[in-house]
């Protein structure tokens, strides 16, 4: 509490964001394509399993957005992530909407100063606005066939490098959320 007062008295800038990862790999993403009735679609499917995980955050209201890859789920890889997103935005005071995952809540885990979570109530990924995210870097990746990580890794680039902030927020910037916001900073 006393971090949130010390920022609202120094008239730096809150900031609202919503945090979470999503794991990606070689295993090729199926979905809709369009057929005729009752034809089955066809692409080219790998049943590797070599797979990365990439944590992202973004603030719904403007499309600002941060994205790091690791290797794995864990309090390490996530205190990293923290660190940079920290390093990233220091002038502000940044509240940020998680789940409960484990490695979120891990003893050793250290919050910057300018970082405050908020964490949702368990086992409801519906409200984080992040979650829609994933699934439209999850669909732009779908059907593609990558014979290696780097391979997926570039063309990942190449969906996260498209995605302007502008359509960042049209994704994640829920009305309930923005409005709220809004309000409350008026």
């Amino acid at each position: 509490m006393r971090v949130f007062l010390r920022y609202l008295a120094s008239a730096k800038s809150v900031r609202y964001w919503c945090q979470d990862e999503t794991r990606l790999g070689l295993k090729t993403l199926t979905g809709r394509k369009i057929t005729l009735k009752g034809v089955k679609p066809e692409g080219i499917v790998s049943w590797q399993r070599n797979n990365f995980y990439l944590y992202g955050v973004v603030e719904p209201a403007s499309g600002d957005s941060f994205f790091w890859e690791f290797s794995h789920l864990d309090g390490t890889c996530f205190q990293d992530f923290l660190n940079l997103f920290s390093q990233l935005h220091p002038d502000s005071l940044n509240l940020i909407q998680l789940d409960n995952g484990s490695f979120h809540k891990c003893l050793d885990l250290k919050w910057p100063d300018n970082v405050i979570p908020i964490f949702q109530p368990p086992s409801s990924p519906e409200l984080n606005p992040i979650e829609r995210l994933w699934e439209h870097i999850k669909y732009e990746l779908s059907w593609e066939h990558c014979t290696n990580l780097d391979e997926l890794r570039h063309k990942l680039k190449l969906v996260l490098d498209s995605l302007s902030s502008e359509a960042v927020a049209s994704i994640c910037g829920w009305d309930y959320i923005v409005s709220a916001l809004l309000s409350a900073t008026s």
